[in-house]
């Protein structure tokens, strides 16, 4: 039980840290974003409401105690990386690794908590 929640809490942080980075990102190097956004073929209007999702899931995962709102919130996250990790793909920039790694922080994080619950 104490090895599950260590992992737990390292997935979770190495997850969160990653999205805090990622919204970072959208909110402090736009140009930069928008850049990409243009590469994958996704409208730049969405950075902004794209970098308030993640940080309103990483709230949801941390401090919401409602079992539904997480479930939305892993959720959220799994597709957002699944998307994610396709577009690098189909761009062929190399750059899909950051997808992989949230992947299995979300998967560990996940799995680790329904073990704790």
């Amino acid at each position: 039980m104490k090895t599950t929640k260590i992992i737990y809490y390292v997935s979770t942080t190495l997850l969160t840290l990653l999205m805090l980075f990622s919204a970072g990102m959208y909110f402090f190097n736009h140009a930069e974003v928008a850049g990409m956004f243009t590469n994958f073929g996704y409208p730049t209007y969405i950075i902004y409401p794209y970098a308030i999702a993640k940080l309103l899931g990483l709230v949801a995962l941390w401090f919401v105690a409602n079992k539904t709102v997480k479930e939305w919130a892993y959720a959220g996250f799994f597709f957002a990386f699944i998307f994610a990790f396709f577009a690098h793909i189909m761009i062929n920039d190399g750059e899909q690794m950051g997808a992989i790694l949230a992947m299995v922080f979300l998967i560990t994080s996940y799995i680790t908590s329904k073990k704790l619950n």
